[in-house]
């Protein structure tokens, strides 16, 4: 049976935004040069500004990829959360925990309900499908080159130290550095959009300037995005959906600001441009005829997710599917037991260990009673 969430009228998630906290990260892991995991921050980057007039497409040859042919599912995200508790002694509050979720306009996800929580992946079957089902790319500079850009742009902005602790050599040599996608940092948030409390795990660029020292505090994080240079209004058309994708992403983890480099057509960085996440709702507003609204996206995100937690209610795998241009949600199961490999054998053993342990009564101290 097949439960629909309509996205259509629109209209209907208008007014004032539901109530957001503020995400506050509590976790972190990070993966290596060679896309290995690690507990903590090793992949942390320090954003610096970068060099213009610089060739997007330059070191396209030396491209250390990251292979996503494998399917991770959530298991580094649940060997963080599992460690965090480890230290805490208590399952962390949230309703759903997830990946960052991805924007395309038709997607599909995996999820399963464990213990009271919902767990969400991405479909990595779908991912890939789609991939082998595009259609072929005609343009004059090959899509794989046009997707390195935005990891370049990274490369060009980025240190892997504080600047005062790094060196002009490698400050200017930016431009000739080989460019690798493998390591990531990945914030892990706590954050709620209406009644619904989430568990977010999402790769963060950049810092702007270093992490605070109690946790849960505001961190100045950056966003790096790459777009064409805006030379008319079909491009400013463009570019202001864009930036809803931007925002959300970035609204959803506690990034508050993205600086976007402008390239031309052919890839040349020639400018960059700061925007604060909390102001590009009103920005779009002020344009006279927004393309989307912020509150209605929240109102949107929070009407769905509250719907999803009295439609997921009993164990099994579940498919939440958009197709492409579709005006709903559709959520259905797709095994009746279990829970896949959404969630490792590893984190449900913690968890029943976690539970007996708050199940047994604290031990009495005989010492203290003679």
């Amino acid at each position: 049976m097949t439960a629909a969430f309509p996205i259509q009228p629109v209209a209907r998630f208008a007014g004032k935004s539901e109530l957001v906290k503020r995400p506050k990260e509590f976790a972190c892991f990070s993966y290596d040069a060679d896309h290995k995991f690690h507990l903590g921050a090793q992949s942390l980057k320090w954003y610096y500004t970068p060099d213009l007039n610089v060739d997007l497409s330059k070191g396209f040859e030396s491209f250390e990829k990251h292979d996503d042919s494998v399917d991770e599912h959530l298991d580094s995200l649940l060997t963080t959360i599992a460690d965090y508790e480890q230290k805490t002694s208590k399952p962390i509050d949230a309703h759903i925990i997830m990946a960052a979720p991805f924007d395309d306009d038709g997607f599909e996800m995996n999820a399963t309900l464990y213990r009271g929580c919902i767990f969400i992946e991405e479909n990595h079957a779908y991912k890939q499908a789609s991939r082998a089902n595009e259609r072929p790319w005609n343009g004059p500079i090959p899509q794989e080159v046009m997707q390195y850009w935005g990891y370049k742009f990274e490369t060009l902005s980025t240190l892997p130290k504080p600047w005062g602790q790094t060196s002009r050599d490698f400050i200017e040599s930016r431009p000739d550095h080989v460019v690798n996608n493998k390591e990531q940092y990945c914030s892990v948030v706590r954050t709620g959009i209406g009644k619904t409390i989430l568990c977010i795990g999402g790769e963060v660029d950049a810092i702007w300037d270093d992490k605070p020292r109690t946790q849960g505090d505001p961190i100045n994080w950056v966003e790096l995005k790459t777009s064409a240079v805006i030379q008319n209004q079909r491009q400013a058309n463009n570019f202001e959906r864009k930036l809803m994708k931007f925002w959300i992403q970035s609204f959803l983890l506690g990034v508050p600001k993205i600086i976007v480099g402008f390239r031309t057509q052919d890839g040349l960085l020639v400018e960059t441009k700061e925007f604060r996440t909390m102001d590009i709702p009103l920005m779009v507003k002020k344009d006279g005829r927004p393309k989307w609204d912020g509150d209605t996206c929240v109102n949107f995100a929070n009407g769905f997710l509250e719907w999803l937690r009295h439609t997921i209610t009993d164990e099994g795998v579940w498919r939440i599917k958009r197709r492409p241009r579709s005006a709903e949600i559709e959520v259905f199961k797709v095994e009746e037991v279990g829970h896949g490999d959404i969630i490792t054998d590893e984190f449900m053993n913690w968890r029943i260990k976690l539970e007996l342990r708050q199940a047994q009564p604290p031990t009495e101290d005989k010492g203290a009673e003679e």
